[in-house]
């Protein structure tokens, strides 16, 4: 199963400077595993320690916050969209 996945300008470093990359996983967390796997350190400035997504970091599976849906758990089908997008703040 193919997902694609946008990735932002500061972590295109670890994805030799591509927006989009195509990746395996059944859910969020075997995606992240797998772009580990293909981007080595990537992972790292996703995931906390713990293994859950960064705060700074909103996940989304086709427009859809995973928040709100299953969090890593979230299932992922073939031809489906996962964005990485920082979080913005300021004031």
């Amino acid at each position: 199963m193919t997902v694609k996945v946008l990735v932002p300008t500061p972590l295109q470093k670890f994805t030799n400077n591509q927006a989009t990359i195509e990746c395996d996983g059944g859910n969020i967390d075997q995606l992240i595993d797998a772009l580990e796997k293909n981007c080595p350190g990537i992972k790292a400035r996703i995931c906390d320690e713990s293994g859950q997504p960064r705060r700074f970091l909103n996940l989304y599976v086709n427009s859809e916050d995973i928040r709100f849906l299953e969090g890593t758990n979230t299932a992922l089908s073939d031809g489906d969209e996962v964005s990485i997008v920082p979080a913005v703040a300021g004031g």
